[in-house]
């Protein structure tokens, strides 16, 4: 299994430390991970204010940069959910096709492709507030969204359930949107940062020092309104905690 590891724009400048965690637990799973250098922004920015059309030439650069792996992992849910769902304004040549289909976030490689069982180098015995993002919880499934009548499951807790001593909690409104949205945290900053002050606060009255997600991009958020208003609250991606990083 030849693995493409693909490391968004916005991790790779804001949040080196959780593409490192992630690249070196692909190897200590044993993988044949290639990192790959030349990859470029997945055209997220340009779709999200609903210019599908203007992303194509961006789009069409990366991937030319991602042919030849058989799988694509992505440290980040909302850049998954980019390359999984909105990559149609583009020619679905048969390269495209399967770059679609094998690109997948962190936790769902783990979980679902290679399905990890044990992590014996990981421990963090602290109560953990887990936050699953939007794109995650409803573009790619990782956990039940709490307004599907469906049977209850997470990808993400059961991860995290196999590092000693950690217990997975909750924010009361555990699937409340943290108010970073990509662009709309710039065009309607206002609003997006008394969404991310109610998350935090959330976490503060249920007793949570520590968080973690699927997605760093609401991490940053939220860490940022938690630095501003001096909330006692810590934040880490996924893996570093289920690389042993995190302390």
């Amino acid at each position: 299994m030849k693995v493409g590891y693909f490391v968004p724009c916005y991790v790779d400048m804001l949040a080196p430390q959780a593409a490192i965690s992630s690249y070196e637990l692909l190897r200590k799973l044993g993988l044949d991970v290639h990192y790959i250098e030349r990859a470029t922004c997945c055209g997220l920015p340009l779709t999200d204010m609903g210019y599908g059309k203007k992303s194509c030439k961006i789009e069409r650069n990366l991937i030319e940069n991602l042919i030849g792996y058989d799988y694509i992992v992505i440290p980040s849910g909302i850049c998954t959910d980019q390359m999984r769902n909105e990559l149609t304004d583009i020619e679905q040549t048969p390269e495209v096709k399967h770059i679609r289909e094998t690109s997948h976030d962190l936790v769902e490689f783990l979980h679902d492709v290679i399905q990890v069982k044990e992590l014996p180098w990981a421990k963090f015995p602290h109560k953990v507030g887990l936050h699953n993002g939007c794109h995650s919880l409803r573009s790619l499934m990782q956990a039940r969204p709490s307004e599907l009548m469906i049977p209850d499951f997470s990808k993400t807790a059961d991860l995290l359930n196999l590092v000693e001593g950690l217990e997975v909690t909750y924010a009361t409104r555990r699937d409340e949107c943290c108010g970073f949205g990509g662009t709309f945290s710039i065009w309607d900053e206002s609003c997006s940062g008394q969404m991310g002050l109610d998350k935090v606060n959330d976490y503060v009255r249920n007793g949570i020092e520590y968080v973690t997600s699927a997605d760093f991009s609401c991490l940053l958020h939220q860490s940022c309104v938690a630095r501003k208003h001096n909330l006692p609250v810590k934040m880490y991606y996924i893996s570093e905690i289920l690389n042993g990083d995190a302390s």
